[in-house]
């Protein structure tokens, strides 16, 4: 391990000191929110600190069997010692560097999901309806809550366009890499002559906004409508103008909701909505500005970007910005991402493990 990286948890050690005894004085529970926010960072402190202290001591454990080498009676005890304390010494410190890696504040925040219909008509709205099954049954799988907050669905089915909102623990961190474009190769339900068709559909992935670093929006920015919803939802909600689109008038961004009841929820939500695609219209410009100077292995998420292609004849998907190519598009259909997405988890630790090399060297 190299002393840069030493030094980095000698102070971690401390900072943990600092913290227990923090923790240890009753006064602090009186600022509950202080008290929570030092007791989530007591937990992830003391959770690297363990891992350094368990490298410390096959350290010790390698050099003494090292020293064993010299007494021909152990030196072959001593020999598996070195074998098993250099496999473990090697384990803990990719563990360790990938801990150190600096962590997206949005990761653990519930997240609005898009799905778009894009080039390819009835086919691509189809798709756009396939996407959002996978999706949903994926956030069934991790226990997550969903709530569909707008639709607008397809004359042969599927969605034109559809709004989610994913409510659980880390989810934008396990789905913020499904930005961009997807397309779909397949045989459409409408094609006579079994011509593989192609198509494609966007999907937009945002973090919640916190209620406490969410933008203020000026009302004489907004423009507010209100009409009847068009989606299920029962005869109240298609006779009362309870659904609600809001208009950013500067930057011309729209969202609405149409699947509460009441007109005070939909437009509550719809304004949860708008400041979640503001936000990440920022966040875009600027990835957008640091791709020009280095261009990320995950890609930036610009909804543009071709991420992932889905070729039904050939049961094959693959992701292009990893190269990845996976045989069993029915499972992932089905809900299963869990290889693709641990995948581009995988793929952006080794890139900003080789930024940190680089910011070391």
């Amino acid at each position: 391990m190299k002393d840069s990286l030493r030094q980095q948890f000698d102070r971690l050690g401390f900072r943990l000191a600092e913290l227990d005894a923090l923790l240890a004085d009753g006064s602090i529970a009186a600022d509950m929110k202080r008290y929570r926010a030092l007791t989530k960072e007591q937990a992830e402190v003391s959770g690297l600190v363990e891992r350094y202290r368990r490298y410390q001591q096959h350290e010790a454990d390698l050099s003494t069997a090292r020293e064993m080498l010299a007494d021909p009676e152990m030196a072959d005890m001593a020999r598996e010692e070195i074998a098993s304390n250099e496999a473990a010494l090697a384990a803990l410190d990719h563990e360790l560097q990938l801990a150190l890696i600096p962590k997206d504040p949005d990761d653990e925040r519930h997240a609005f999901l898009e799905i778009r219909a894009g080039t390819g008509g009835d086919e691509s709205a189809l798709f756009a309806g396939d996407l959002a099954r996978m999706y949903l049954r994926f956030a069934e799988a991790q226990g997550w809550r969903t709530e569909i907050l707008s639709e607008n669905v397809s004359d042969l089915g599927g969605y034109k366009e559809l709004v989610v909102r994913v409510e659980g623990d880390g989810v934008y961190g396990r789905l913020k890499f499904e930005s961009g474009g997807h397309r779909v190769q397949r045989v459409p339900a409408t094609e006579t002559q079994g011509r593989i068709h192609t198509s494609a559909c966007t999907v937009a992935v945002m973090p919640e906004p916190d209620e406490a670093e969410a933008i203020t929006l000026n009302p004489a920015d907004l423009r507010i409508d209100t009409f009847r919803a068009s989606g299920a939802g029962g005869q109240h909600i298609n006779k009362t103008d309870s659904a609600v689109r809001v208009v950013h008038l500067p930057t011309g961004i729209v969202a609405e909701c149409q699947d509460g009841r009441s007109q005070h929820s939909n437009k509550a939500k719809a304004l949860q909505v708008l400041q979640a695609r503001i936000q990440e219209k920022e966040r875009s410009e600027r990835a957008a500005k640091e791709a020009a100077t280095r261009k990320g292995l995950i890609g930036t998420g610009d909804r543009s970007d071709r991420i992932r292609t889905y070729n039904f004849p050939q049961g094959r998907l693959t992701d292009h910005r990893i190269n990845l190519t996976l045989y069993k598009l029915g499972q992932i259909m089905d809900g299963d991402l869990n290889d693709v997405i641990q995948g581009l988890l995988a793929a952006q630790a080794a890139e900003q493990l080789a930024q940190l090399e680089e910011g070391r060297t």
